[in-house]
This record gives C-alpha cells, structure tokens and sequence, in this order.
C-alpha cells in the first residue's frame, strides 16, 4: 500500500510518499500554497498520480502533546481535502521532524538555500518513515481515520 504525507503549512505543503510495501519513505515535492480552491486540487490529483491509498497529515502538537492554533488550522484543512478524495486521511505526531529534516540534509553537505527549498518535503518524508516503522511493527493495525478524530 503507498501511502502520502503532507506536510501541511501555511506558505508550503511538504509531500513524502512510501514505496508500494510500505517499508520506505521518500520525499517527493514542496507545494507553494496558493488558495484552497487551487490547492485541494492539486493534491488530489497528485495522490491519484503516485497511486495512493492513504494520506498521513502531520499534525503539529505542541512539545506537552496538546494540539494548539497550528494543529487545528491543520485538522481543517484536512477536514476540507477529505471533502475533495475518497482516500482515508490519517493524523501523525510531527513535532521535531522539520529539525530532524534539518539535521539529515545538513549531513548530506547540503547548504541552508538548498535546506529551505527541500525542507517541508523531507520532513514529510521523516514523520511518513515514523508512521511506516510503527505500522509495521505493530500487532494493532486499527488506523484510526480523520473521521474519527475530527475534534481531537
């Protein structure tokens, strides 16, 4: 099953997506944010592109675990992509992977221009390996879908 994350923030949209196993993630774009009616669209049409069959939207709790202003921005959006696929949407802790996203490309060499425009895509690509790992390795595979943490 491959599966896409979206990195959703409020000038760009990181986009990871795993192998058909679901063992492997990558990360595969940075969408500039336009408006909703543009970009809803485009994401759409992209998970139809790649062939995917569940969507992992990093959700950006605080560091004591509660969800704040940003994680509820992005519980709507999430609330208005889902009126636009009829693929299940699921939510993943995100806290510290545009840091570990940092530290990975900065051991690749790469500079801080590079680092900017690559960012959101590989942090993507960071919390969608969190969610393959813990998929993978766990014996609960009830996923719990965004239609049943709506109001988390």
């Amino acid at each position: 099953m491959r599966v896409m994350a979206l990195d959703v923030g409020e000038r760009r949209i990181g986009v990871g997506v795993s192998d058909e196993s679901s063992l492997l993630a990558r990360p595969v774009a940075v969408l500039i944010r336009t408006t909703k009616a543009r970009d809803l669209p485009k994401i759409a049409s992209l998970a139809q592109e790649l062939e995917v069959q569940r969507i992992v939207i990093g959700l950006p709790l605080l560091m004591g675990g509660e969800a704040g202003q940003q994680a509820r921005r992005t519980q709507r959006f999430a609330a208005d992509l889902q009126q636009h696929i009829d693929i299940p949407i699921t939510f993943w802790d995100e806290r510290q992977s545009s840091q570990t996203a940092q530290d990975i490309m900065r051991q690749q060499g790469l500079g801080p221009t590079r680092r900017r425009q690559r960012e959101d895509a590989v942090a993507a690509a960071v919390f969608l390996q969190d969610y393959l790992d813990y998929m993978n390795n766990s014996t609960d595979t009830n996923q719990t879908d965004i239609r049943e943490i709506r109001n988390w």
